[in-house]
């Protein structure tokens, strides 16, 4: 098995990865709250643990990949809870919004082509096990309950652990405000940056159960906690997630983790970069926004045109999981391109054949070759691994053209070849040839209009040029038949 090496956010510099048992990789990556239809910046994420997630199975381990579902205690700026608030604004309970939008989540990965996790629990599902997680840091030391609400004790935490704030860098005396979960409740803390692993709730709201504390609901940072230790241990491989959760939200879970059981989570972490529009961070409130839907149909003023989901996934990988991309219309454009040229060279690739074993260029191509995963193995480096890739597809295009003798490959390299990069492609990187798809578009829309013009030379009497145009088109094998319907065509 190649050396894998990660770049730890834990501890800020590249490291060789080694699993907690041989062979077997456990994963947990914070995953959706589902109020809402996922937002391009959250696909970049799922997409970018996914091909970490296929690219670990490659490399033969055995991988147990979580991504939870939050649907409980992610709340807004005034301590409303999101799935509760949209459920109000859509006249639907809130389990009701929950499966909704699950749905929606789920219909979009699989567009992506997206692997499901080997487990997706739901923070409601594991309301028992947040309420003995609580019981065990106070038993510990580390909480306090105020007025049915139970707060985390920061300051005694980071006093006797010293970790708190290691993984985001930020130092206790910067934490003056919290995370948007009991911002109303500040007098109730001992510190300010202290936070809540339960909430005493309102009468008003919709979502609480009944704990030793009050009727309430569990903060959403203890959920993570909960659900990546119940599935995966109390220490685990790796944890991912988008760079905007590394602080508070997977800060809180390393404090929550120590404290109930005093040992930090996992030993690898992980995080996503943004994905920026036009150069800026993408805000609904000055329309610089787009959904995956309108960026596939083309309707937005930021786009000339759709795009396939493979080449929106493709220009997502050709930037490094930790970087920014910025989404340009100019970009997806150059990034099509290179998908359409990619896979019509897996298509030629197909068809190569060699009759020698002179192995003139077994070197160089198995050296790209190793070059691709190579990269892989060095933090997931998709772009790297991608030019790597196009230097292979330069190589099978001048065999197709005959500007390279193909005879200069061995069976042996040819099959290796014909293995490796397809899975790259395919395995690793999770794209499918939606080209086919794409191509039949383009051929009705040009056929329509080929009728159409074929029409009106009927209605005009131009016999010769109907001729000509049903002629022309059998030639292509494409036949078409004058009905009581109308003009239909078929290729042959």
């Amino acid at each position: 098995m190649r050396d894998l090496y990660i770049q730890n956010s834990l501890s800020k510099k590249k490291e060789k990865f080694t699993p907690i048992e041989e062979g077997y990789v456990g994963m947990y990556v914070c995953g959706p709250t589902v109020y809402s239809d996922v937002h391009l910046g959250n696909v970049r994420t799922f997409v970018s643990f996914d091909v970490m997630y296929r690219f670990l199975l490659f490399l033969g381990y055995k991988v147990r990949y979580v991504r939870n579902i939050t649907d409980v205690g992610h709340l807004l700026d005034n301590g409303e809870d999101r799935v509760s608030k949209r459920a109000t604004l859509e006249k639907l309970e809130p389990m009701e919004i929950v499966q909704k939008y699950s749905n929606s989540f789920h219909t979009m990965m699989d567009v992506f082509n997206t692997k499901k996790p080997s487990i997706e629990p739901r923070a409601t599902q594991h309301i028992i096990e947040q309420i003995e997680m609580v019981q065990q840091i106070m038993d510990n030391g580390y909480a306090y309950a105020k007025n049915g609400s139970v707060y985390f004790d920061t300051i005694k935490f980071h006093t006797e652990k010293k970790s708190y704030g290691h993984l985001s860098g930020r130092v206790i005396e910067d934490l003056l405000t919290e995370t948007r979960d009991d911002l109303k409740n500040q007098s109730e803390k001992k510190h300010p940056s202290d936070f809540a692993i339960w909430m005493k709730a309102a009468p008003e709201h919709i979502m609480k159960w009944n704990s030793p504390w009050s009727v309430g609901f569990p903060g959403w940072h203890l959920e993570c906690s909960v659900m990546s230790t119940k599935y995966l241990g109390d220490k685990f491989d790796i944890h991912g997630g988008g760079n905007d959760l590394k602080f508070p939200h997977h800060e809180n879970e390393v404090a929550q983790n120590v404290g109930a059981c005093n040992c930090d989570p996992a030993n690898y972490w992980l995080h996503t970069n943004m994905l920026l529009m036009n150069g800026r961070k993408m805000s609904k409130s000055d329309g610089n926004t787009i959904s995956p839907e309108e960026l596939f149909s083309g309707e937005s003023p930021h786009v000339s045109k759709g795009y396939t989901p493979m080449a929106v996934k493709f220009f997502m990988l050709q930037s490094h999981y930790s970087s920014t991309l910025d989404l340009t219309d100019g970009g997806m454009q150059a990034s099509e391109k290179g998908y359409r040229r990619l896979m019509m060279a897996l298509t030629t690739l197909k068809s190569l054949e060699t009759t020698s074993d002179d192995g003139a260029l077994d070197n160089e191509i198995l050296s790209l070759l190793d070059e691709m995963i190579g990269h892989m193995c060095d933090d997931f480096n998709t772009p790297k691994a991608i030019a790597s890739a196009f230097e292979l597809v330069s190589k099978i295009n001048s065999m197709k053209d005959s500007h390279i003798n193909i005879n200069g490959l061995s069976k042996d390299a040819l099959s290796k070849l014909k293995t490796i990069l397809p899975q790259f492609v395919y395995d690793i990187l999770g794209l499918q040839n939606d080209m086919d798809n794409a191509d039949n578009d383009v051929l009705s829309g040009v056929m329509d209009l080929i009728i159409e013009l074929r029409q009106d030379a009927r209605t005009n009497k131009n016999w010769d040029t109907s001729d000509k145009i049903r002629d022309g088109l059998a030639k292509n094998k494409i036949t078409i038949k004058d009905g009581k319907d109308g003009t239909s065509w078929s290729v042959s």
